[in-house]
């Protein structure tokens, strides 16, 4: 029997099928990304040919013994994919184009010493590997690069190789002939996806793919492609900034709560062992508007300078902008100061800037911010060796916030003498060893009584 073909289309953004074209997919509300594609049907006579005979296996007669991890050089890759690269897995990175990707991949796939490495790229030759390869500094004869974007192919020498991990970059690129449509589209994303993750499930290969974001941020293709795979990273940063941050969204094998810190050199990447100090600026001079937080990002505690200024506004309506900080947050928090404090603000404009280049969403850093922006109103400096760890209320009151004894630690650690916390949190039995001075606060007022006076 003849192979029988149809067409139907499918959204480019979410992967939804449809009968016929329309020009808003109506599951993610996207405009103009449905596009045909053509879908080869197999006889029925063909749907059970390759199905392996089994039956299911009672859970306590399976083996229980640990699966052995991969060990990275680094600790930054180690942590973020919770203790070690599991043989078999799957793992999606995405970030913003030019963001450091193929660099982090490339720099991995050489220092990887368990093993052979096949570096699939879709997206250079081999010799703008090589140049990347050269500037890294990293020699490794058993990493193998292959520029293929035939999936096939691709399976093929990976079967003759046996490498015990490969890298494709990007799995955008890559196709299968056994869909005809362009590489990209939702079938063949789809299709090779699905290939690779059954090659990595029965050879026990640890595979990487990276994945392209839309114009939002979000990984491109079907929705589907999040779900085949085991873990999925996010590649974050600011390029006008040397630091990046590689965050887990979803892992099977470990904590989705870990982030590794980078620093993009001009060799490549360098693993920042403590982030801390990378986010605090070193200066001679006292200056006001300036105030440190204490912060968790994922499980690791960090200090982080919070810099705020407020000026005159020169026109009717005052501007309110925040880089690195949620910019209604911010607003809040101005009209707690205004309400419960007494600082006329409404009149003034107000810049908040989070150093380093990072965002950050913990409501802990809510008392560093409101200490930098009436330290910058009343020009009056912050104690450099004071930090702060405390949310704030709607009634301006400090707040509580979890891992406080974490906070304290990295504090200490940077030789901090004092740190501001609210005194629902504070029970002074439980930081008897500790030689950094805790200052609990209940109210905003007991703050700025203790900061200016």
């Amino acid at each position: 029997m003849s192979k029988k073909t149809k067409t139907q289309f499918a959204c480019q953004s979410c992967g939804t099928n449809y009968s016929k074209w329309q020009g808003k997919c109506s599951a993610c509300n996207e405009w103009n990304t449905i596009v045909e594609e053509v879908v080869v049907q197999l006889p029925s006579a063909h749907a059970h040919k390759d199905i392996k005979q089994g039956k299911p296996i009672p859970v306590n007669e399976i083996s229980s013994s640990d699966i052995q991890r991969y060990q990275f050089e680094g600790a930054e890759m180690n942590r973020v994919l919770g203790g070690g690269l599991v043989p078999g897995s799957i793992t999606l990175i995405a970030g913003e184009p030019g963001i450091g990707k193929s660099t982090l991949l490339l720099d991995m796939a050489l220092r990887y010493t368990n093993g052979s490495v096949l570096y699939v790229s879709g997206e250079e030759s081999a010799g703008q590997i090589k140049m990347r390869a050269d500037r890294i500094g990293i020699s490794n004869n058993h990493c193998y690069i292959y520029c293929e974007t035939n999936i096939d192919s691709v399976m093929h020498h990976a079967t003759q190789l046996q490498p015990q991990m490969i890298v494709v970059d990007s799995v955008q690129t890559v196709y299968t002939e056994t869909i005809d449509s362009p590489a990209g589209a939702v079938g063949q994303i789809r299709e090779c996806a699905a290939r690779l993750q059954q090659y990595a499930k029965n050879h026990n290969v640890a595979v990487f793919l990276i994945g392209h974001v839309t114009k939002d941020g979000y990984i491109a293709g079907p929705k589907l492609l999040e779900h085949m795979v085991d873990t999925v990273l996010y590649f974050e940063g600011d390029r006008h900034f040397g630091y990046r941050i590689l965050r887990a969204v979803k892992n099977r094998f470990g904590s989705t709560a870990e982030l590794g810190i980078f620093e993009m050199i001009h060799k490549g990447l360098r693993e920042v062992t403590d982030p801390s100090e990378i986010f605090i600026s070193q200066r001679d001079e006292i200056l006001s508007g300036i105030s440190i937080a204490g912060v968790i990002e994922g499980m690791r505690p960090l200090l982080i300078e919070v810099q705020a200024l407020v000026s005159a506004s020169p026109y009717g309506q005052p501007q309110r902008s925040a880089t690195g900080y949620d910019n209604k947050r911010m607003s809040m928090l101005l009209a707690v100061l205004e309400k419960k404090a007494g600082f006329k603000l409404g009149v003034k404009d107000v810049f908040l800037n989070i150093t380093g280049g990072v965002r950050v969403d913990d409501p802990a850093i809510d008392l560093a911010v409101v200490a930098s922006i009436v330290s910058s109103y009343v020009d009056i400096a912050v104690d450099r060796h004071t930090c702060f760890v405390g949310e704030v209320g709607l009634s301006g009151e400090v707040r509580p916030v979890a891992r406080l004894e974490q906070r304290i630690n990295e504090a200490e650690k940077l030789s901090y003498q004092r740190i501001i916390v609210s005194k629902y949190s504070y029970k002074p039995g439980d930081f008897k060893k500790n030689k950094i001075e805790i200052i609990p606060a209940g109210k905003l007022t007991d703050v700025f009584k203790k900061l200016f006076g």
